[in-house]
C-alpha cells in the first residue's frame, strides 16, 4: 500500500490559517443582520466560498496483483528397445534422438516425462524387450534437454529387481531430475515429488504422484515391498489430500494403466480417474502404458467442482514400435501442454487451458523424435512422406477427441525454471 508523504509543518500551518479565516468569515455573515444600523447592506448575491483543503495527500489503493501462470508439458512413454539404444550409440547419443522436441521442452515451465524402463545397475549391460534396462545416458540426455523430472512407476519397474530401482533413482538424482513412483526406502516411498515455481512474486507448489497397475507378473522385491507404487485409488486419494494439507497448490497424478495397443479404456482407468476427480484434490491425470494415444477429456469433479482434466494415454515418445511389430498408432505420441493460473496469492491455482501436440518417431532416420506440426511445416528433415505424416497427425487427432485444443507452436516460458525438491535427504534413505 502506498503511504502519503508527511506534510511540512509550514503546509500544516497554512491549512490551519485558511480554515480559521473561513470560520471567521462565516461568523461575520451570521452577525450582519444584528448590526445592520452600523454596517452597509451587503451586495445582493454576495457569497463566501470555502475552498477545499488540498494540502492533504490522497492514499492510493494498492496496485492489482497480476495473475501467476505456468505451463506444464508431459509426454508419452520412453521405451528404450535394443534398436533405439543402438541408434543412440549404446547410450551416449540419446540427445540426438529427441532434439526435434528442443523448442517444445524449452518453452515449458515444468516438463515431465515417463521412463518406463529402469536404468541398468552398475556393471550390467542395457537390455530391451522383454526385460528392459536403459543406459544411464538416457537420463543425462533428458536433463540436458530441459526435462525437470519423470514418473517411474511402470510394469517394467522391477525388470532388474531392487538394484534397477536404485540405479534409476541414483541416475535421476545425479542429473538433478525429479522422480516419483519408485523408491529406495520406506521414507522415500511416502514422499511425493515436489516442484517450486516462482511466479508473480510468489511460489506455486506442485506435487507429483505416480503408480502402476502391475509388474508383468514379477513380485515386488522381498526386501523392499515398498519399492514400486501400485495403483490403489484410495491410497492415491489419501496421498493427494495429504499433499494439499502440506501446501500443494497443484497435484498431478501419473497412472501407468490400460490395455496395450487400443484406444478403448479399461474399467480400472475410468474408475480410478473418477475417484481422483471426486476427491477434489487432483488437478490433472497423465496416463501411460497403452503405447497409443488415447482420449483427453474433462471429467466431472475436480478441485473446483467444474471438472478435472485427464489424458488417459499419451502414447509413445520414444520407442521402436510401429506397424511392423505392433500397431501403426504406436509410432505416435502426445505432448500435452496444460496452463495453470493463480489469480492472486490467496486464490487457488487452476488449470485454465489444455492443448495437445502430436509427436512421432522416424525410425528409418535413426529413431528421431519430432513434433508433427514441425514436420508438416517442413521445419525439420524426415524420411517420412507427407501423406504418412498427415495420416499420423489424423490418427492422433481421432484418438484424443475434441475436448482439448490442438497446439501447433511451442509454448513460451513464463519465468525461471522450477526448483526440484529432493524427496528425501541422501543420508535419510
Amino acid at each position: 500500500m502506498d503511504v502519503a508523504p508527511s506534510r511540512p509543518r509550514t503546509d500544516v500551518a497554512v491549512g490551519r490559517r485558511a480554515r480559521r479565516a473561513a470560520a471567521a468569515a462565516l461568523a461575520v455573515v451570521a452577525l450582519l443582520p444584528a448590526c445592520a444600523v452600523l454596517a452597509p447592506e451587503p451586495r445582493p448575491g454576495a457569497t463566501v466560498t470555502i475552498l477545499p483543503d488540498t494540502s492533504r495527500a490522497k492514499i492510493l489503493p494498492p496496485e492489482p496483483v497480476p495473475p501467476a501462470t505456468f505451463t506444464l508439458a508431459a509426454a508419452g512413454d520412453l521405451l528404450p528397445h535394443g534398436p533405439v539404444v543402438r541408434s543412440a550409440a549404446g547410450g551416449s547419443r540419446f540427445g540426438a534422438l529427441h532434439t526435434g522436441l528442443d523448442p517444445w521442452i524449452a518453452g515449458a515451465d515444468l516438463a515431465l516425462c515417463h521412463l518406463e524402463a529402469p536404468v541398468a545397475p552398475p556393471g550390467t549391460a542395457p537390455s530391451g524387450y522383454p526385460s528392459f534396462a536403459a543406459p544411464a545416458g538416457l537420463v543425462d540426455a533428458l536433463a540436458r534437454q530441459g526435462w525437470d523430472g519423470c514418473s517411474t512407476a511402470s510394469n517394467h519397474s522391477v525388470d532388474r529387481g531392487l538394484a534397477g530401482v536404485v540405479a534409476t533413482l541414483d541416475a535421476f538424482d545425479a542429473a538433478g531430475l525429479g522422480h516419483v513412483g519408485t523408491a529406495r526406502s520406506t521414507k522415500e516411498q511416502r514422499a511425493p515429488q515436489r516442484y517450486r515455481l516462482h511466479r508473480g512474486g510468489r511460489t506455486i507448489a506442485v506435487t507429483h504422484l505416480s503408480a502402476t497397475y502391475g509388474l508383468n507378473g514379477l513380485p515386488l522385491p522381498a526386501e523392499a515391498p515398498w519399492a514400486v507404487d501400485l495403483i490403489d485409488a484410495g491410497a492415491l486419494v489419501a496421498a493427494a489430500e495429504r499433499a494439499r494439507r502440506d501446501g500443494a497448490d497443484v497435484v498431478l497424478v501419473s497412472l501407468h494403466a490400460g490395455a496395450e495397443y487400443t484406444e478403448t479404456l479399461t474399467d480400472q482407468q475410468t474408475d480410478v480417474v473418477a475417484a481422483l476427480a471426486d476427491s477434489g484434490a487432483v488437478d490433472l491425470v497423465l496416463g501411460h502404458h497403452a503405447h497409443v494415444p488415447q482420449r483427453i477429456q474433462r471429467v466431472d469433479g475436480g478441485p473446483s467442482g467444474d471438472g478435472m482434466w485427464v489424458a488417459y494415454g499419451l502414447g509413445n515418445m520414444l520407442s521402436n514400435q510401429s506397424a511392423a511389430c505392433c500397431d501403426a498408432r504406436t509410432s505416435n505420441g502426445v505432448l500435452l501442454t496444460a496452463t495453470f493460473t493463480q489469480d492472486h496469492g490467496a486464490a487457488p491455482t487452476r488449470v485454465t487451458d489444455v492443448r495437445w501436440t502430436g509427436t512421432t518417431v522416424d525410425i528409418a532416420a535413426g529413431h528421431r523424435v519430432h513434433a508433427l506440426p514441425d514436420l508438416l511445416r517442413g521445419a525439420a528433415a524426415t524420411t517420412l512422406a507427407r501423406a504418412e505424416l498427415v495420416d499420423r497427425r489424423d490418427r492422433v487427432a481421432g484418438a484424443v477427441g475434441d475436448d482439448a485444443r490442438r497446439r501447433t507452436r511451442p509454448p513460451e516460458p513464463t519465468g525461471e525454471p522450477p526448483r526440484v525438491v529432493p524427496r528425501v535427504r541422501t543420508s535419510a534413505r
